[in-house]
């Protein structure tokens, strides 16, 4: 897998687990705070798509994983 693929991976992962946190009839509900981390993942993805920069491509960079895609790279 890419660095692109890992990135679109996690930025799913972390919204679907901070919804699942944030919305009052969820089961494993915790506090309404966690929707800022939605937000947070959201205008992340949105300004990368602007700018190409994108912070995680840094660390899996370092763990050697292979570019792929365009959307994060230098």
């Amino acid at each position: 897998m890419t660095i692109e693929r890992y990135i679109r991976i996690m930025a799913g992962f972390v919204v679907l687990l901070s919804l699942a946190l944030g919305v009052d009839g969820s089961p494993i509900f915790v506090s309404k705070w966690f929707l800022a981390l939605t937000a947070f993942v959201g205008l992340n993805l949105f300004q990368s798509g602007f700018t190409g920069f994108c912070p995680p491509s840094f660390l899996l960079r370092r763990l050697g994983v292979p570019e792929g895609g365009t959307a994060c790279s230098r």
